[in-house]
């Protein structure tokens, strides 16, 4: 029996015994039959719907104290999750992701909500991929699927100084999951400046079997001319001081060529996206706005990158110099890596404090 799993148009019409809930506000539990409870006088919107009571939109959104965590979700039983959606109030990277499966200790996710969503500058900016959607005017969704089979628990950690509000649905499946599934993984990392001559590092540490998915970069350029020359390498399973895969250059990457620029006037970045790729800039050249920044996405949907024991993935940060030779960058970079493995992961790096992950 089809177990409502790894859904797409080939097995739309397929019927299957999974159960469909969903999280937001207005049901906390997901239970069945539990939505939109909210007795007036506790909802976050009970001026709103005053005139109307209970049942009428009463609690459609939470208010996050300063360094408030709160659980979003906390699911029993054997799923996946396949859709979430939120919006934010305030800066993207004071809120923090997390996502802990089988009740471990370390979170498997952890990352800015920005950050997470391919919206990393606190600038809006469209995304429209497969795994992640952002759409008007500051909608984050992601359809990466996350398998489960005893407990999902989600959090949102507030790490500013003022309270944030916040509207979100996590929809799920509570079905079978076959033996082969991994779980999903998503780790943040930012160096600002990236000391002279050294690689960023995107992922290391990681122990286990599985395969890599996607990259999303956030890159704050602190010199002049083409800035994307370096090669992103794949270290697979033990490997040395050189990997199993090695990239040509940060554009060809990320699915595009020669400086993302336009084709035709050469003036100009052209930004694009696409279901496993896409580029931007966001706005510059206005008054207090003079940092060029760029967002990179690639998505390995088609071509994951799969490993046995351990991975290591890094970057350079390669621009020109005089006597065309390559200048090695001190850039301002972030990033997440996207990644399944099997349990347990080793844990993540701590996570660095707000004022240093902070963007202006």
């Amino acid at each position: 029996m089809f177990n409502g799993l790894n859904m797409n148009m080939g097995n739309l019409s397929r019927l299957s015994n999974a159960q469909t809930r969903s999280i937001s506000p207005e049901n906390f539990t997901g239970e069945k039959g539990k939505g939109g409870m909210c007795e007036l006088e506790q909802g976050s919107a009970k001026m709103a719907a005053r005139d109307l009571g209970k049942g009428w939109k009463v609690n459609p959104y939470i208010v996050m104290k300063p360094g408030e965590v709160f659980e979003i979700a906390n699911i029993t039983g054997s799923g996946a999750v396949q859709h979430i959606w939120l919006t934010p109030t305030g800066k993207w990277r004071n809120t923090i992701l997390r996502i802990y499966w089988e009740g471990s200790e370390n979170p498997s996710v952890e990352c800015p909500i920005g950050d997470f969503f391919c919206n990393g500058w606190q600038e809006y900016a469209q995304i429209s991929s497969l795994p992640v959607c952002v759409n008007p005017g500051s909608a984050f969704n992601c359809y990466w699927e996350m398998p489960f089979r005893r407990q999902c628990r989600i959090t949102l950690e507030n790490r500013a100084e003022e309270e944030v509000t916040m509207y979100y649905q996590i929809d799920y499946a509570l079905t079978e999951v076959p033996e082969d599934c991994a779980y999903f993984h998503a780790q943040f990392r930012r160096v600002n400046p990236l000391p002279y001559k050294e690689n960023y590092v995107i992922l290391d540490h990681v122990v286990g079997k599985g395969h890599y998915v996607g990259t999303y970069l956030a890159w704050g350029v602190n010199n002049n001319l083409w800035w994307g020359e370096g090669e992103i390498k794949f270290f697979l399973d033990d490997d040395g001081e050189y990997p199993t895969i090695c990239g040509t250059g940060t554009e060809d990457y990320f699915c595009g060529s020669y400086d993302f620029e336009d084709p035709v006037t050469h003036d100009r970045y052209l930004p694009f996206t696409t279901p496993y790729s896409g580029f931007y800039q966001t706005s510059v050249d206005t008054l207090y706005k003079v940092q060029k920044r760029f967002g990179m996405y690639r998505f390995h949907v088609m071509d994951p990158v799969r490993f046995e024991k351990n991975l290591k993935v890094t970057i350079q940060a390669l621009g020109w110099r005089e006597g065309k030779r390559y200048l090695p960058l001190q850039d301002d970079i972030a990033s997440v890596a996207f990644w399944y493995q099997t349990l347990p992961q080793a844990a993540f790096p701590r996570l660095p404090d707000k004022d240093y992950l902070e963007v202006i």
